[in-house]
């Protein structure tokens, strides 16, 4: 799920998004009887937030008009403190990013990663969570470094920037394949050593395909001295998410990204990141790197990322 991933993203999908939410008993037009206050968060529809999703359990899917999964959760949390009632439209991950940078939605969410590039054509809230690198391996073997992997059979799903990475390992031997069920059916016959995706999806295949005989490890990242020696290192780093909004939609952001913020401190972010398997040890403590990779880009010279309570 790291959207820095999908190297082919943005805009070979100029798809229109197909409306999954109906609108229900308000009519076309959105809620009745929206408050000033939540006007004045601009969205398209007043009291609707439209949000662009692709299935992308247990981050994002849509069961009838409702988004479930990591993602999913923060987001109705947040809509319902902000008076917005959610309206989710399916589409691919390149349709998410062109539909909020052609404002044809208010939102994406589903763990898109923060880049420079990506904040001059939308507006990124504060991070609703970090995702840490994390592989896929056999029962009983540990791999902790790069170092560790060397040598190794590694997959991967095709086009995921850990392809990048992989190439860059010494003697390691790529496996890539069109979606992340043959990176597991791969390792658990023993094909390849270690599989790189997003650790909740890793999790998730534990749970439901103990056959698999698989456990999740997180990788101790790389140093910045072993990235600039190898600049394709940098994505077996943590990466800090976003829920990416249309440039125009300062008040909606900043609105968003107090309330995530607020998540934070009060506990509710732990709660659901344990609820769907992860670990708030590293998903809700920011890298180093993440503030400076912000200030004086998106943020003022000052942020400071949000962290869990130690």
């Amino acid at each position: 799920m790291n959207r820095l991933r999908p190297l082919v993203a943005a805009l070979s999908a100029t798809l229109l998004l197909s409306t999954v939410g109906a609108c229900g008993a308000d009519g076309d037009d959105g809620p009745k009887n929206v408050s000033a206050k939540t006007a004045a968060l601009g969205t398209l529809t007043p009291g609707v937030l439209k949000v662009a999703v692709q299935p992308y359990a247990p981050y994002t899917s849509v069961q009838g008009d409702k988004i479930v999964g990591l993602d999913g959760d923060i987001l109705n949390h947040v809509a319902d403190e902000l008076g917005l009632r959610v309206e989710p439209q399916v589409t691919d991950f390149a349709g998410m990013l062109a539909g909020v940078q052609s404002r044809r939605v208010d939102i994406t969410i589903g763990g898109v990663a923060w880049s420079a590039e990506r904040q001059k054509q939308g507006l990124f809230t504060d991070p609703p969570y970090y995702s840490p690198p994390a592989m896929a391996v056999r029962s009983g073997k540990t791999y902790r470094t790069v170092d560790d992997l060397e040598g190794l059979r590694l997959g991967t799903v095709e086009g995921y920037v850990w392809v990048k990475s992989i190439q860059a390992v010494p003697g390691a031997e790529l496996h890539a394949y069109p979606d992340a069920n043959g990176v597991f059916d791969d390792l658990g016959a023993g094909r390849i050593d270690v599989g790189f995706l997003d650790p909740l999806l890793i999790i998730a295949a534990q749970k439901e395909r103990p056959d698999l005989k698989i456990d999740t490890q997180y990788m101790t990242p790389p140093t910045a001295a072993q990235v600039k020696a190898e600049p394709a290192y940098q994505y077996f780093q943590p990466y800090q998410t976003g829920f990416y909004l249309p440039k125009k939609a300062t008040a909606l952001e900043k609105a968003i990204s107090a309330e995530i913020d607020a998540m934070y401190g009060d506990g509710d972010l732990t709660k659901l990141v344990e609820k769907w398997g992860g670990d708030p040890e590293q998903f809700l403590k920011p890298a180093a790197d993440v503030a400076t990779a912000r200030r004086g880009v998106d943020r003022p010279q000052d942020w400071t990322p949000p962290s869990a309570a130690r």
